[in-house]
């Protein structure tokens, strides 16, 4: 992680198990014990299928997604059912927007970055939840995911800071390396609390509004 002698403008936010509960994954599991597999070889094989169908960099379909794992798992329902039961998993967390909110306040801009398809816009859709950020950054959108660590580059030109002035937060740890290696300050979110304690260390702040 850089040094923090440059004041930090912009938060960068992971969607997936940051602002919400991580749904791929949730979603994933409670597929596999409806259908009698292992759930953490469903996440593996769903992570393995969105990359190498292309789906999360706009270059694939969901279809495509859906027929790569049933090359290796039985799947009862019909795909659009399947994709369903991902997104009601994905539960945005109240006190991550109370979060982006005060930060905001604070004079902070605030952006998520995401590897996510066009669910996330049919999350939004739902959720209404990208109207209290400053930037959206979606791989399906941008054909880039968080795997190319030049997408960082891209966000932080975007918003017109230097790779020191921003800190990236996301619950996996390579895109938090890969953030790193790019000269952004970064933190791993295990847990809500802990990352939140993390951010405002960080940022030097006080309890927020």
């Amino acid at each position: 992680m850089p040094g923090n002698e440059t004041p930090l403008r912009v938060v960068l936010f992971d969607f997936g198990g940051v602002i919400a509960e991580e749904g791929f994954r949730d979603g994933l599991h409670a597929i596999a014990r409806a259908n009698g597999h292992d759930p953490a070889s469903l996440h593996r094989a769903g992570i393995d299928a969105i990359y190498a169908c292309g789906y999360v960099t706009g270059q694939g379909s969901e279809a495509e997604f859906w027929r790569i794992l049933r090359q290796g798992f039985s799947l009862r329902d019909d795909d659009a059912t399947l994709s369903n039961i991902i997104l009601e998993h994905f539960i945005v967390r109240p006190e991550m927007i109370a979060l982006v909110r005060a930060l905001r306040r604070r004079g902070l801009a605030c952006a998520i970055l995401s590897d996510q398809t066009d669910w996330l816009e049919r999350l939004d859709r739902r959720d209404g939840f990208e109207r209290e950020f400053d930037r959206v950054y979606c791989s399906y959108r941008l054909g880039k995911s968080k795997r190319d660590a030049s997408l960082f580059d891209d966000a932080i030109a975007d918003l017109g800071v230097r790779p020191g002035e921003a800190v990236f937060l996301d619950d996996d740890p390579g895109n938090v390396e890969r953030a790193c290696s790019r000269g952004l300050h970064g933190i791993r979110c295990s847990t809500t609390a802990g990352c939140r304690g993390e951010l405002l260390q960080l940022l030097g702040f006080g309890p927020l509004e």
